[in-house]
């Protein structure tokens, strides 16, 4: 189980890749933005990432408002 540092804080996750990360924490992927190690990345660019121990994530979810 590789050890991340999602949004600030270290977390024990199960998961290997950023689209089961989504189904782990129960986020809504069609609002999700991904910085990874400090990149941003595309949406077609998640499926090419494998989560390693000390990987750093921002994950945005993007919301309407006025």
């Amino acid at each position: 189980m590789p050890l991340l540092t999602i949004n600030g804080k270290s977390s024990e996750v199960t998961s290997t890749s950023l689209e089961d990360l989504f189904h782990e924490l129960s986020l809504p992927l069609p609002l999700m933005l991904v910085e990874y190690n400090g990149k941003a990345l595309h949406r077609s660019e998640w499926s090419s990432v494998t989560l390693v121990e000390g990987d750093r994530l921002e994950l945005m979810k993007v919301a309407a408002g006025g």
